[in-house]
């Protein structure tokens, strides 16, 4: 099962998220496909803060998404950092190109979820994720979350939620993931292979 895990992130967090949701696919037996949104900020600005150009230096060797990661996938964990309560312009754009695979009808069948991080407690990510979800089933995806069967749901003082994983990165967006939403993001991947070598099979 090939996983495809696109995702935007500005500082590096929601990468370190898709990395660990690889780790799940990958306990499953999956293959994870880790990929990255196109930016949008300018080089200038990005070059102007020292944080954003970190989280740009740790992910300049991931390769940017393509529509032919999405054709290959047998389902899709899309990433991203809330915006005011919404997706990300990055990945939004994004989403936006995948009209020829919608009419192809690419993705029908297939499971995908979502995963956030923020800079707050409340940030949005509940707002982000089930918002998302109408792009899912626009698309045809069988929506995937995270059951109360993984404990960390109980026990998390951070992110992640049924709707999907989360991290709370705090003001300065230097909050290290923890174990729960660790635990979480990997659960989340398992599920999804699982999901879809469930529905393959079918």
């Amino acid at each position: 099962m090939k996983i495809l895990i696109v995702y935007y992130s500005t500082f590096g967090n929601t990468y370190k998220m898709a990395q660990l949701i690889a780790d799940g696919v990958k306990e499953a037996g999956g293959e994870p496909i880790i990929r990255r949104c196109p930016e949008l900020i300018p080089e200038n600005i990005i070059e102007s803060r020292p944080d954003m150009k970190a989280g740009a230096e740790m992910q300049k060797d991931v390769p940017l998404v393509t529509l032919e990661d999405f054709k290959q996938a047998d389902g899709y964990a899309f990433g991203t950092p809330t915006r005011f309560g919404n997706v990300s312009a990055q990945l939004k754009n994004v989403i936006d190109q995948l009209g020829p695979l919608w009419i192809q009808r690419v993705f029908e069948g297939k499971p995908a979820g979502v995963f956030v991080s923020t800079g707050t407690l409340h940030g949005g990510q509940e707002t982000t994720i089930l918002t998302f979800m109408t792009v899912l089933l626009h698309l045809g995806c069988i929506i995937v979350g995270v059951p109360y069967s993984v404990s960390d749901l109980y026990l998390t003082k951070g992110g992640g939620s049924p709707y999907g994983p989360g991290h709370i990165a705090e003001a300065e967006n230097k909050r290290e993931i923890d174990q729960n939403e660790a635990n979480i993001c990997k659960a989340f991947g398992r599920r999804l292979t699982d999901v879809a070598k469930r529905l393959k099979s079918s």
